[in-house]
């Protein structure tokens, strides 16, 4: 019984590991959420609403998060060419994890203002 309980323990871990590599960064959580509420962006859209990020940083991370399935990126056929960002359905998967992480961000601003700011 032991021994099962290390290879799902170690199993569990691995897991963890693979989301972190996947969604590390300062940047990815904070565009995926954009896009959660957001909808389907634009480049300079998405890059005005992660303030601070410059253009090349965006790019790498959405290229990060497009070839982890996470990011559909659709180029359209508009003069100039115009790119359009948008979750996939597997990054949708991630609402509840976003989610609980802005409710998170809430509760801290919270505790630290004593009120709710929007």
């Amino acid at each position: 019984m032991e021994k099962q309980n290390n290879k799902f323990c170690r199993f569990r871990i691995n897991a963890v590991k693979d989301s972190m590599e996947i969604l590390r960064g300062k940047w990815k959580i904070h565009i995926l959420g954009i896009l959660l509420y957001g909808g389907k962006m634009r480049f300079v859209d998405l890059q005005r609403e992660t303030q601070g990020i410059g253009a090349k940083m965006l790019s790498k991370e959405l290229q990060d998060l497009e070839m982890n399935h996470l990011v559909t990126r659709t180029v359209l056929n508009t003069k100039p060419i115009t790119v359009e960002y948008d979750l996939t359905d597997f990054g949708r998967t991630l609402e509840p994890f976003i989610d609980t992480i802005a409710q998170w961000g809430i509760d801290y601003r919270e505790t630290l203002f004593g009120k709710k700011e929007y």
